[in-house]
């Protein structure tokens, strides 16, 4: 039924006076069938008719315009509750079939056995039972506690003086896949067999290796007020930025120097002095260092895109996993629309970042202004703004000051850009840098522009592989999941990626270091609570260490992403063979690429291995995290996997920077001012080309954020840390060795 129109259909009562009720009521209106099969082909082939289309239907079936939207409406109304009716109905159906296979798996479990003792099992609910023992050992500690306070009245000192109590002793050789996975049924069991100690008593002295906590910056506690002066002092200082940043961008020699073997581009510090005077340049301290590149590239993704992740601080900590560890707007000084004259204005703190324990992270607040230069063409400038109230270098080694720095974005044809970064930074380091990274720092590798448009690009072919709705078949390896599964299982590997990253240099938490067994290299330990959603609530304790291996970073990139070398160093398959069920490339290098894994463990069948390998010209990872089987098809079947719980592990290859030291010849005069190259070379007898490599654990000690931890567990990442070093070194001096 549709409604006539409503001027014919009220003129005529109205005029003759009558106030009967059915002349004010609207005439209704039943269309022919000649007109309904019309409407009706129509609607097939354009549901939402523009009203070109619905004047042209209006004249051939003699009805008004308005009739005609009408009725579409009506009509994709009625689809609309005809699909809903039909889900439903097949909703129904499938919940049917749970229910059934339910109540089927409930009578199959009432008829286990115990595979130790042949009898019947318990009669109980497990998670009864667990509730039960949590329950008791509640009890338990409660009542130690009691008699370890009226001990130590007698006794006169604590009981942590006490000889301990012989704890049961677990190799970490034993423990499973599942001990270091997520989920409550994955706790770590060393935990039931050692004396527990409380955070606060977890000194050096107890535990043989230093100890401190790292605390969150006062800034994010306590909100900032800034006055109008102070924006517009922030304004003048991101501007004349900006205009720096330009020039730099379009200038070439003498104010940069081009290396004729990779083509990157230093700064000639001379020419740069002479150029932007500073006026206190000359009161410089003579320990400031100079970090000063610049390089080109093109990425997928058009300069609209870009200049969104650059604005929101979300978006560009997770383009940047591997470089920005913390990232947060404190304010936004100028929130200007796109091309508008005045841009986008913002004061941040950013944590920076190399993923290995022996660097610790860059602390900055800066001004970030994003501009539109010309039609298609945005610049991204970063410089630091000192706040006098706040500690600008909390728990730090070093002073960094940003100098004008960022990127120049230019629109290309068929949605690419060409990027042009610059990074420009003082950096006065506090403490020695360590001798392992100490030529992968000067040569400009760590934090240069280099490594910023390589890890720009890799994430922007990441994410035109993960917008990629077709899914080739012999690139998963046999198993074809949904577009949208794909899709899942993408978002699902980039959450392990960013958490990975994360936990090598988190923000908080209470840090150890401690040496290897034979005093090799030192481990570093950070305990810290886990409460948020698709992370294992409860205690974790990441562990982590950084080798030199004489080898190229592709061979060991290799080396680790295979899965017919992984049993030569993975401890907790023990040396069992691994298959690939499915491979999802995600970039044009075949090492980009995310595989799902099954280890022949007989006690861990539910068990798979979700894997992650990536590579560019910055380093390389090869992160791996334990995930059962229902948590896969989950994903596989396109559904939401943020709530996965994810606790990955995994190694960070990148070159050791001795060589492009030598090809820079010291760069003293360019980019890179106070440099010296490493002895590393010379302790091995030569030039080297060999590789740092960064092993990081990660395990649940307990499910309660409120629980202790033991000091078996910190023992037991020591011994898991130090048994997968001695695993590589051995299998790749082996594989040296025969070639």
């Amino acid at each position: 039924m549709e409604y006539g129109g409503g001027a014919g259909g009220g003129s005529g009562g109205s005029g003759r006076g009558s106030h009967n009720d059915s002349d004010k009521k609207k005439r209704y209106h039943r269309h022919t069938a000649l007109q309904i099969q019309i409407l009706e082909s129509t609607f097939k082939e354009c549901p939402h008719p523009d009203e070109k289309t619905r004047m042209q239907l209006s004249r051939e079936l003699d009805l008004a315009p308005r009739q005609i939207k009408f009725w579409f409406q009506n009509r994709r109304t009625q689809m609309k509750a005809h699909h809903e009716r039909a889900d439903n109905c097949a909703l129904r159906v499938e919940n049917d079939k749970i229910r059934c296979e339910n109540i089927v798996i409930r009578e199959a479990l009432k008829n286990l056995v115990c595979p130790t003792c042949g009898g019947p099992p318990i009669g109980e609910d497990c998670y009864f039972d667990e509730q039960k023992l949590r329950f008791e050992n509640a009890q338990l500690k409660e009542e130690l506690d009691r008699v370890s306070s009226i001990a130590a009245k007698y006794i006169g000192r604590p009981m942590l003086q006490l000889p301990p109590v012989q704890p049961f002793h677990m190799s970490s050789l034993d423990l499973s896949m599942a001990s270091y996975g997520g989920g409550a049924s994955n706790r770590m069991p060393m935990m039931h067999g050692g004396p527990s100690l409380d955070l606060d008593l977890l000194t050096g002295s107890a535990l043989g290796a230093s100890s401190s906590t790292i605390n969150p910056d006062p800034m994010f506690q306590n909100p900032m007020h800034l006055s109008d002066m102070d924006k517009s002092l922030m304004a003048e200082i991101a501007t004349n930025a900006m205009a720096e940043l330009i020039r730099l961008v379009q200038s070439n020699e003498p104010l940069w120097i081009r290396d004729s073997k990779d083509g990157a581009e230093t700064l000639n510090l001379d020419s740069y002095k002479r150029v932007f005077p500073r006026p206190n340049d000359s009161l410089k301290n003579a320990n400031v260092r100079t970090e000063a590149s610049r390089v080109s590239g093109v990425v997928t993704m058009n300069s609209l895109q870009l200049v969104d992740m650059f604005v929101n601080m979300i978006k560009w900590s997770e383009m940047f996993p591997t470089i920005v560890s913390r990232a947060r707007t404190i304010e936004a000084i100028s929130s200007g629309l796109l091309g508008s004259e005045g841009g986008s204005l913002q004061l941040m703190y950013q944590e920076l970042q190399v993923l290995s324990p022996l660097v610790p992270t860059r602390h900055m607040y800066v001004l970030r202004l994003v501009q539109e230069i010309k039609q298609g063409s945005w610049a991204v400038v970063n410089v630091s703004y000192d706040l006098p109230h706040y500690n600008q270098y909390p728990q730090s080694r070093f002073k960094v000051h940003c100098l004008p720095s960022g990127c120049l974005i230019q629109d290309m044809p068929n949605g690419y850009s060409k990027v042009t970064w610059v990074e420009h930074m003082e950096v006065e380091e506090l403490n020695p840098i360590d001798r392992l990274y100490r030529d992968f720092i000067y040569s400009g590798l760590a934090f240069g522009a280099k490594r910023w448009l390589s890890c720009l690009q890799r994430a922007c072919e990441r994410s035109a592989s993960l917008m990629m709705t077709t899914a080739v078949s012999h690139d998963l390896g046999g198993v074809n999941p949904s577009p949208e599964g794909k899709r899942s299982m993408m978002n699902l590997a980039q959450r392990m990626v960013n958490n990975f990253c994360s936990s090598i240099n988190p923000s908080n938490g209470h840090q150890w270091t401690s040496l290897s067994g034979m005093n090799e290299f030192e481990v570093r330990a950070i305990l810290y609570k886990s409460t948020d959603p698709g992370h294992p609530h409860g205690l974790i304790l990441s562990a982590s260490t950084t080798i030199w291996l004489p080898i190229p970073p592709q061979s060991v990139f290799d080396f680790l992403r295979d899965g017919r070398t992984r049993p030569q160093w993975d401890v907790l398959s023990n040396q069992n063979p691994v298959q690939e069920v499915a491979n999802i490339a995600n970039g044009t290098h075949p090492g980009n690429c995310i595989a799902v894994l099954k280890a022949y463990t007989p006690s861990q069948n539910n068990m798979l291995i979700l894997q992650e390998s990536s590579t560019d010209a910055s380093g390389s990872l090869v992160v791996y995290c334990p995930v059962d089987l229902p948590a896969i098809n989950i994903a596989m079947n396109g559904e939401d996997p943020s709530y996965i719980p994810l606790l990955p592990s995994g190694f960070v290859i990148t070159t050791d920077g001795h060589q492009e030291i030598i090809s820079k010849g010291g760069v003293g005069s360019a980019s890179t001012s106070n440099t010296t190259t490493s002895d590393l070379a010379g302790d091995q007898g030569g030039p080297s080309s060999g590789s740092l490599v960064t092993v990081v654990f990660q395990i649940q000690t307990n499910s309660l954020p409120s629980a202790k931890i033991s000091q078996e567990s910190l023992t037991t990442v020591n011994n898991l840390i130090t048994n997968t070093v001695h695993q590589i070194k051995a299998s790749i001096n082996a594989t040296s060795t025969t070639t």
